[in-house]
C-alpha cells in the first residue's frame, strides 16, 4: 500500500522560497502567475503484511481496518517528523 503526503508552508506564514520561484517565473515570461507556494511531496510505501501483524487477533483484519490503522501511523509520521506544526500543514492523499 503506498500513501502520498503534501506538507506546505502555511498561508499565514511567509513563503520567500515561494516568492523567489514566483518573482523567477515572472521574469522568464509567465506572467500569469498570481502566487506560489513551496512544499514538499511524499510517497511512502507500506507494508501490509507488518500492519496485519501489529495486531493480535485470532481474526483477520478487515480492510478498513487496516486502512485506519495506516491513516494512524501516516499521521504520527507527519506530526512526528515530516512537518513542522507550527509553520507547515500536511495532507495525507
Amino acid at each position: 500500500m503506498k500513501i502520498s503526503i503534501i506538507v506546505t508552508i502555511k498561508k499565514e506564514v511567509l513563503d520567500p522560497q515561494g516568492n523567489v520561484i514566483q518573482q523567477t517565473l515572472k521574469n522568464m515570461g509567465f506572467k500569469s502567475i498570481k502566487t506560489v507556494r513551496q512544499g514538499k511531496y511524499f510517497d511512502i510505501e507500506i507494508d501490509e503484511k507488518k500492519i496485519k501483524s501489529y495486531k493480535k487477533a485470532k481474526k483477520p483484519l478487515l480492510i478498513n481496518e487496516v486502512d485506519e490503522i495506516v491513516k494512524t501511523e501516516a499521521e504520527e509520521i507527519c506530526k512526528k517528523l515530516l512537518a513542522n506544526l507550527v509553520i507547515e500543514e500536511y495532507k495525507i492523499i
